[in-house]
């Protein structure tokens, strides 16, 4: 008798998460896409501009780690509805903002509800996809937010100029709502919960699965986690990626009309073109992470490709400061940025490696210091535009990378922080 075929159910579990990663970047970028009519309206200035893009990273990093600890214990299905559900209404809520300390409050809550998203998908995936498929997986969930990312522009500023931006923010908090209502009634925490996977299925997902012990409580539990080898290098890799991208979502726009005299015809392709390589690097890295480990085992299909495309990203921004032919200059950033993210895949790869069931802490503290590069990426920026040039923070990137490559190298992902 000819064996049963294994059911395809994690992939509609991935799809569900491909659309989080979409509706998350459109929430994200709208505002910076509608920064300068925001700013015009409330009569904010730059500086004012960089706090409330800051309250968001500063309120994301806070709540972190503790909504990942939560989705941990109790699973993702309950922890991403309220997550979704939180930041879909806040966004909403944005078009209420009157003045600075009104949008600066929203958006600071905004962050605090969207905080444990990313390592809620991390966890997901750990509990519902096989080891060999995850970097592959990973990159495409990473395209599909930079997609979405790179897109926002072309969707969010014609519905601007016909509904204003306050009806623009209310239209895109409403699939976030459509999103949560559908997972919460249909997801399962484990693949063996649902009804739809088949033995097969089941056995093949379960094969590879690590089943690390543990609390998430007590001070030696803490002291296991941040005193790993692992974790002050993961920590170190992940900032500059953060740092790179919240400068693409806010002060790119600023960059390239200020220093390069880009027209809005080319501001418009400018803009979303980091986040528009961004998503044929994301599927490559994912790929490539996956076709490495499988032939050259984990620690160079990991460390090894990250530290590689960390060296491209960093050589990129800096010469990106050389060169005075604006379209070559526009082209270096987004080709750096590009290469960031080409190791996402490897990074979020990592995380499942060594976390194994705390992925979701274990990418939690990881994604706390990118976020802490994102509190800190728009006020560095307007700082060193100002002491200096728009060159500065480029050069400050592009160093960040190099220091982040270095940091690839202690990586280590077959040492699991908990055995």
């Amino acid at each position: 008798m000819a064996e049963t075929p294994a059911t395809r159910i994690r992939y509609r579990v991935v799809g569900f998460m491909l659309a989080l990663a979409a509706i998350t970047y459109l929430d994200r970028a709208c505002l910076a896409t509608l920064s300068p009519e925001i700013r015009r309206d409330l009569g904010l200035d730059k500086d004012q501009m960089s706090w409330i893009f800051s309250a968001f990273a500063v309120a994301y990093a806070a709540f972190e780690i503790p909504t990942a600890c939560w989705a941990d214990r109790i699973g993702t299905r309950l922890v991403l509805t309220r997550i979704v559900t939180w930041w879909s209404v806040f966004t909403m809520l944005t078009a209420a903002s009157w003045n600075f300390t009104s949008l600066l409050v929203i958006r600071f809550l905004f962050g605090a509800g969207e905080a444990g998203a990313w390592p809620g998908v991390g966890r997901t995936f750990s509990r519902w996809i096989p080891r060999l498929e995850r970097g592959k997986i990973q990159g495409i969930f990473f395209a599909a937010a930079h997609l979405a990312g790179g897109l926002t522009p072309i969707i969010v500023l014609p519905l601007m100029n016909t509904v204003g931006w306050r009806w623009v923010l209310v239209i895109c908090g409403v699939p976030g709502i459509v999103w949560a209502m559908a997972w919460y009634r249909w997801f399962s925490d484990e693949p063996e919960e649902h009804p739809a996977v088949n033995a097969a299925e089941r056995n093949l997902i379960l094969s590879g699965r690590d089943n690390s012990a543990g609390h998430h409580a007590g001070w030696a539990y803490w002291k296991r986690l941040f005193g790993h080898r692992n974790t002050l290098p993961l920590c170190l890799m992940y900032f500059p990626n953060s740092f790179a991208f919240y400068f693409c979502i806010t002060w790119l726009p600023d960059y390239l009309k200020e220093q390069h005299g880009f027209d809005s015809m080319q501001l418009g392709f400018f803009v979303g073109l980091p986040l528009i390589l961004s998503v044929a690097a994301d599927l490559c890295g994912g790929i490539s992470t996956d076709f490495v480990t499988r032939h050259f085992g984990l620690r160079f299909g990991r460390a090894g490709v990250g530290a590689l495309a960390y060296f491209v990203a960093g050589g990129a921004m800096l010469f990106s400061t050389t060169t005075s032919h604006p379209t070559l200059a526009a082209w270096c950033v987004a080709i750096s940025v590009a290469a960031s993210m080409f190791t996402l895949a490897a990074a979020w790869g990592t995380v499942m490696d060594i976390g194994g069931n705390h992925t979701g802490v274990v990418g939690a503290a990881m994604n706390t210091s990118g976020q802490i590069g994102s509190i800190i990426s728009p006020l560095l920026v307007t700082w060193l535009q100002k002491r200096y040039d728009w060159n500065a923070p480029l050069l400050c990137i592009g160093g960040l990378f190099l220091m982040g490559a270095v940091a690839w190298l202690f990586i280590n992902p077959n040492k699991k922080i908990f055995e």
